[in-house]
């Protein structure tokens, strides 16, 4: 079996969405196992960007099956946005993109919850995206949640109806809101129900068979390790498992289909929403790196909160999911300061604590304990091999292996999938 997992050590943002597509380039299989199109990655191909929130980014290669897996919470309406987007830039879905007939399906009421929810909890409020995931996952958890294959059933739009009168009682009851009009729904998801017919599969038996049968089949994380609902910064964190083990239950597969787990992380660090943040630097230097990096959310387009390599966060994300390598993105935002700093440690008061905290209060009060290295002053986005980085650049490579305990396989130096450097082979590449 030959199944690669992608999974962030951070906070998620972390260039996931470059490698995936790199690494799909030798993959038959690219799979989605959580989240919904509350996540997004962006792809740089031939000079076009592509911004994809359900699909995985395999799409945009022309022989590679794609599927969205059980674990993933389904909104119709983003699903056929992208498909239609795609579309236009010439890149077909049919035949290719696969959708589990077990995933859960976002409503327009678990937006609308969602939000007031989120307006109910005032300054406590987590920062959600607000499209309708954490309410869609508390339906399927509380058992009362549509599966794609219940869309298929005579029986469906009776159901739906059902829901949206109770989903009603909530809104107006507890929230204030305005009660949703059920006939403008009902006709939307018929049609829904249409378009996604010919994508739904048993996506389980399809993944499992492709790993019994040798393909090369590339796991696609959402989010990052440190929004994991059990294992994050909780409550500031998503609705499900973005570690190397959600994709277990999230696609539907034993422990062994999984011979490798690469960690995504940036050479910095940054987060986005409320919640701790130890090594953030809320000042002319995060903006500085905010700035050279672009970090402005794909999904919300919100600027992220940005501060100096965490080595405590990365080596807790690469722990919790067995990465056995980490790929270093965007490198190159790095050039020109004349001094980096790596955080080795924290401090706690008198203590100095090396492993991630559980409590957000116990966050809060840890200092970082910093290493600091000289910078690099050249271009590094067009070098190819890690013997031509600048040895400033090299040295902080190596650092970060120190502090993480994780060997660094792939570094990359831009956007593009030719600014990729590839020093120990990943998945035949």
């Amino acid at each position: 079996m030959s199944g690669l997992v992608i999974v962030g050590t951070q906070w998620g943002d972390e260039g996931k969405g470059k490698m995936i597509d790199y690494l799909a380039s030798r993959a038959d299989m690219v799979v989605r196992g959580q989240g919904g199109n509350n996540a997004g990655h962006t792809v740089v191909a031939n000079g076009k960007k592509y911004a994809l929130h359900l699909i995985p980014s395999g799409i945009l290669y022309p022989d590679t099956v794609n599927v969205i897996g059980n674990g993933v919470v389904v909104d119709p309406e983003g699903l056929f946005q992208e498909v239609a987007m795609l579309e236009e830039q010439g890149i077909q879905t049919d035949g290719r993109l696969f959708v589990s007939d077990r995933a859960h399906i976002v409503f327009p009421y678990h937006k609308v919850i969602d939000a007031l929810s989120e307006k109910a909890r005032g300054e406590e409020s987590i920062g959600t995206t607000k499209k309708g995931i954490g309410p869609c996952y508390m339906d399927k958890i509380e058992r009362c949640g549509l599966r794609i294959c219940d869309m298929l059933e005579e029986d469906f739009s009776r159901r739906l109806e059902g829901l949206i009168r109770e989903k009603n009682r909530l809104i107006v009851s507890v929230y204030g809101g305005e009660p949703l009009e059920a006939e403008g729904i009902l006709e939307s998801y018929e049609q829904y129900a249409r378009l996604i017919r010919p994508y739904v599969a048993d996506t389980s038996l399809m993944v499992d068979q492709a790993l019994r049968e040798g393909k090369k089949v590339l796991f696609e994380g959402a989010q990052g390790s440190l929004l994991d609902v059990d294992l994050g910064t909780y409550p500031y964190v998503t609705s499900s498992h973005p570690t190397a083990g959600g994709f277990l239950t999230g696609v539907g597969i034993g422990p062994f289909g999984i011979h490798e787990v690469i960690g995504i992380t940036k050479a910095y660090t940054t987060r986005v929403g409320k919640g701790p943040f130890v090594t953030e630097e809320d000042n002319e230097t995060g903006d500085r790196i905010r700035a050279a990096g672009h970090e402005f959310g794909t999904t919300t387009g919100r600027p992220r909160r940005c501060g100096w390599f965490d080595g405590v966060v990365v080596r807790y994300g690469a722990r919790i999911s067995g990465v056995t390598g980490l790929s270093l993105m965007l490198t190159d935002v790095l050039t020109g300061f004349e001094t980096i700093k790596l955080c080795e440690a924290y401090k706690l008061g008198d203590q100095v604590i090396e492993h991630f905290p559980a409590s957000l209060k116990t966050l809060e009060k840890c200092r970082p304990v910093y290493r600091e290295l000289p910078g690099w002053q050249e271009d590094i986005s067009g070098c190819k091999t890690y013997e031509e980085l600048p040895s400033q650049a090299k040295a902080y490579v190596q650092a970060i292996e120190e502090i993480t305990g994780v060997a660094v396989k792939i570094i990359s130096v831009g956007p593009d999938r030719s600014q990729t450097i590839v020093r120990e082979r990943v998945f035949e590449i």
